[in-house]
């Protein structure tokens, strides 16, 4: 059975959680709005008392029992992201290597003989402060996605470390060529 599908979420007061249609569920907050469809065959979800539960419909089937968690998580998601938003930091290091956004495109120069821009989806912004960039959203798939497509274009190199990282990644070194002693 699911532990973290049997938890309750709670809801804070200025989000609103609701049923759209029978397997849709809208939640709508300070930073904008969410909607993510279910399988109501399996699923049942329900709102009251400013909380959501997500109940399986039938105990002895185990996709029912694998979605819960799965679902409540994503709920939980919808709910913390339209309130408080996901970041992730990216960290720029290299010689020459710079990031700038202009509009909703963001330029990398990344040690390439070509600089790549990169479209910022509408529901993300981006902040550039020296060699640091913080994404920002309420979807924390597309956060997540878009972080990690950054990073994919000039992974951290183990020799001098350059290249983009998360904030809090740590890069295990190498010893480089040692010479005749």
């Amino acid at each position: 059975m699911s532990r973290i599908g049997k938890l309750a979420i709670d809801i804070p007061d200025k989000v609103i959680v609701s049923h759209q249609l029978d397997n849709l569920i809208h939640v709508r907050g300070n930073f904008g709005e969410l909607t993510q469809d279910y399988p109501n065959e399996i699923l049942d979800v329900e709102i009251a008392d400013s909380k959501v539960l997500v109940k399986i419909k039938d105990a002895n089937n185990r996709k029912a029992r694998q979605f819960q968690g799965l679902y409540r998580t994503l709920i939980n998601n919808m709910v913390v992201g339209v309130s408080q938003r996901f970041e992730k930091i990216l960290e720029i290091n290299g010689v020459g290597y710079r990031a700038q956004v202009k509009g909703k495109t963001l330029n990398l120069n990344l040690g390439y003989s070509h600089p790549i821009n990169v479209e910022i989806p509408e529901t993300i912004e981006i902040k550039m402060e020296g060699n640091v960039m913080t994404i920002i959203g309420i979807c924390k798939q597309q956060v997540g996605l878009l972080a990690a497509n950054i990073r994919d274009m000039r992974p951290p190199e183990p020799y001098k470390g350059k290249g983009i990282k998360y904030k809090n990644e740590v890069i295990v070194r190498k010893v480089g060529k040692a010479g005749k002693k």
